[in-house]
C-alpha cells in the first residue's frame, strides 16, 4: 500500500483562490481592501526570499501589500515605532514582523507590541491565550494550514488519536490546541519523551514538527495513519549538493501511512496561503463583517 500524497501546493492554490474571491467581494460590496504589512529587519537571505514571496502573493490575491525593510542596525525603539504606526493605520489589517530579528532585539517584546487583532502570525500572548481557552483568536499560519489539510482529508477529526511531535510555540503547542478544538485526543511528544516510537505508533494523525531531519521512520507509523510533516531541513546530498527533507523519512513512512504530505510541496505552501486568509479574517473582524467560511479554525 502506498500513501495518498496530500498535495499542499494544489491545496494552497484553492485557499488563495477563496481568499481572492473574498477580497473581490469586500472591494465590490464594501469598498474595503485588506492590507498586509510585512516588516523585515536586516539582511537574512531566507527571510528576504520569504518576504518577497509574501508580497507577491498578497498582491495576486488583490490585497494591498506594505513592505518595511529596515537595516540590521535599527534600534529596538525604532522598530517599535514602526509597529505603533502600523497599529494605528486603518488601511493595515495584518502586521507581520519577520523572524528571526537581530540579536540586539527582544522578539517577544516586539511581537507583543503588535495589536493582537492585527497579529496575523498568531504569536501575540493574547492570541495564544485565546486559542488555549477555545476563544476567537488569530491562529498561527502553519498549524492552521495543517488543520485545513486534515479536515479536507478526514472530514471530521472527532475522536481520532493525534500525536504532535515537537513542542514549539510556533507549531507544536498551537497545533495541539487546534486538534483539541476539533475533538481529537492529543498527545505532545518531544525529544525527552520515553518510548516515543510506541506513542507515535498509536496515532491516527501524526504531526511532525521537531526540526530533526528524517527522525520519524515508517516503523513508527500505524498502518493507514495520516502523516503531516512540518519539518524543512537541508541535508548533505553528496558532491557538494544539498537537499530538502522533512522530519519524517518520506519513503518508509509513505509505505505505511494512509496519507502523507511531501517535503517540499506539503505544509510549506499552506503557510503563506493561511497568512493571506488570516489577513482577510482580520479585515472582516475589524469592519464587523461575517468571517470568511473555510478560512478560519
Amino acid at each position: 500500500m502506498t500513501a495518498k500524497v496530500i498535495d499542499g501546493k494544489a491545496f494552497a492554490a484553492t485557499v488563495r483562490e477563496k481568499v481572492a474571491g473574498h477580497v473581490a467581494r469586500l472591494k465590490e460590496e464594501h469598498g474595503i481592501t485588506p492590507g498586509l504589512a510585512v516588516v523585515l529587519v536586516g539582511e537574512d537571505p531566507a527571510s528576504q526570499v520569504y518576504v518577497r514571496s509574501k508580497g507577491k502573493q498578497t498582491i495576486e490575491a488583490g490585497m494591498n501589500s506594505y513592505e518595511y525593510k529596515l537595516p540590521a542596525e535599527t534600534t529596538e525603539d525604532e522598530l517599535l515605532a514602526v509597529v505603533e504606526k502600523l497599529n494605528n493605520d486603518p488601511q493595515v489589517h495584518g502586521i507581520l514582523v519577520q523572524l528571526p530579528l537581530p540579536n540586539h532585539m527582544n522578539s517577544d517584546l516586539v511581537i507583543n507590541a503588535i495589536d493582537p487583532a492585527k497579529d496575523v502570525d498568531g504569536f501575540h500572548i493574547s492570541n495564544v491565550g485565546l486559542l488555549g481557552t477555545g476563544q476567537k483568536s488569530m491562529v498561527p499560519c502553519t498549524p492552521l494550514g495543517c488543520l485545513m489539510m486534515l479536515r479536507d482529508h478526514h472530514g471530521s477529526l472527532s475522536g481520532l488519536n493525534a500525536v504532535v511531535v515537537g513542542r514549539s510555540n510556533i507549531v507544536g503547542k498551537p497545533m495541539a490546541q487546534l486538534l483539541l478544538g476539533d475533538s481529537c485526543t492529543v498527545t505532545i511528544a518531544h525529544s525527552r519523551t520515553k518510548n516515543i516510537q510506541d506513542i507515535v505508533r498509536s496515532a491516527d494523525i501524526v504531526v511532525a514538527a521537531v526540526g530533526r531531519p528524517e527522525m520519524v521512520t515508517g516503523d513508527w507509523i500505524k498502518p493507514g495513519a495520516t502523516v503531516i510533516d512540518v519539518g524543512i531541513n537541508r541535508i548533505d546530498a553528496g558532491e557538494g549538493k544539498t537537499k530538502l527533507v522533512g522530519d519524517c523519512e518520506y519513503s518508509s513512512c509513505a509505505e505505511v501511512a494512509g496519507a502523507i504530505t511531501p517535503v517540499p510541496g506539503g505544509v510549506g505552501p499552506m503557510t503563506i496561503a493561511c497568512l493571506l486568509a488570516n489577513t482577510v479574517t482580520a479585515c472582516c473582524r475589524a469592519n464587523g463583517l461575517p468571517e470568511p467560511k473555510g478560512l478560519t479554525a
